[in-house]
């Protein structure tokens, strides 16, 4: 659909309402277009968030990450040096 904004310079009642009317279509169509950014924009912001958060708590457990590991590494090693 095309809306095309046009100014009439005529004082009558016809006219303008015609005028208002594809104005106010117009108006709708910006604010729609603007929505839609701007939820883009907050799925981004949040978004970011969440990867922020992510690395400050994988930085924080990464040392406890690393000590389970080992720890099963050593029980690994140790069961199987037993049974050979």
């Amino acid at each position: 659909m095309k809306y095309e904004l046009s100014f009439l310079l005529s004082k009558g009642g016809e006219n303008q309402i015609i005028m208002t009317k594809s104005f106010s279509k117009f108006l709708s169509l910006r604010r729609k277009s603007n929505k839609s950014g701007q939820t883009l924009v907050e799925y981004a912001l949040i978004l970011a968030f969440i990867s922020v958060v992510a690395i400050l708590v994988l930085q924080q457990l990464g040392g406890e990450i690393t000590k389970v590991f080992g720890t099963i590494k050593g029980k690994l090693q140790e069961a199987q040096a037993a049974s050979v």
